[in-house]
């Protein structure tokens, strides 16, 4: 993939910080694939049918296409992928370990309303990048099939035993409370991708205090629809 250039952003890699910026983004995003992946891989193990082991195997070879898309970036962009994954895997594994599902019900919940969160906060970000940055973030964003997946089997579970909602519901509730805290520790930990933010990255201005809001209130609101297309309150 080749760096995007026009009269007013010939390079924007020559930015240093840019660079930083954006190699944090895609280490943050790849760390995030590849731990994806192994859930969606052990998930698969647990699931009661074989054509849903099957749909969890086929998202889980998505999410290790997706890292390795990632990967090839940060190598043109003479970047280590390991190095550059290694600044969030604390954060990222602290996430998991604190919402680690108890049934195969909690694992489609958390798939679908935890991982959205973040690829709602990604989605946002990339408003703040050069078009070929953008274009790979959006493309390793998109929605697999596990959206209607996970709001199939947790709407049947829910139909055959009502009790299973208000326990999801309560699980939905701790997740996004895990996400957006997690969230808040990188962001705070990485200059650089504050940075991209409030310093407009490949845009001039940024986001101002008051934007910065508005893109939290999104991200509480896609959350909230996910939680009503599974059947369950926010």
């Amino acid at each position: 993939m080749s760096d995007s250039s026009d009269g007013e952003h010939p390079d924007p890699f020559s930015d240093p910080e840019y660079r930083e910026a954006v190699v944090d983004l895609l280490g943050a995003m790849a760390y995030g694939e590849l731990t994806a992946f192994s859930r969606l891989a052990a998930d698969a193990e647990l699931a009661a049918t074989l054509p849903d082991k099957a749909a969890l195997g086929r998202q889980a070879a998505h999410e290790f296409h997706h890292y390795e898309l990632l990967e090839v970036r940060l190598k043109e962009l003479e970047a280590d992928p390991a190095h550059a994954m290694q600044p969030f895997v604390a954060a990222i594994d602290e996430f998991h370990d604190r919402t680690r599902p108890s049934s195969w019900l909690e694992g489609l919940v958390k798939a679908y309303v935890g991982d959205g969160i973040a690829t709602d906060f990604y989605r946002e970000v990339s408003a703040y990048l050069d078009p070929g940055t953008q274009g790979l973030v959006l493309e390793v964003v998109q929605d697999m099939g596990q959206a209607e997946f996970a709001v199939r089997a947790v709407r049947d579970a829910i139909e055959r035993d009502a009790s299973v909602g208000g326990r999801l519901a309560l699980w939905g509730r701790r997740l996004v409370g895990e996400a957006l805290s997690q969230a808040q520790r990188v962001a705070a930990e990485r200059d650089a991708l504050g940075g991209l933010l409030v310093g407009g990255g490949y845009h001039s201005g940024g986001a101002d205090l008051a934007e910065i809001g508005r893109m939290f209130a999104r991200l509480t609101g896609e959350h909230t629809r996910r939680m009503g297309r599974l059947g369950l309150s926010a």
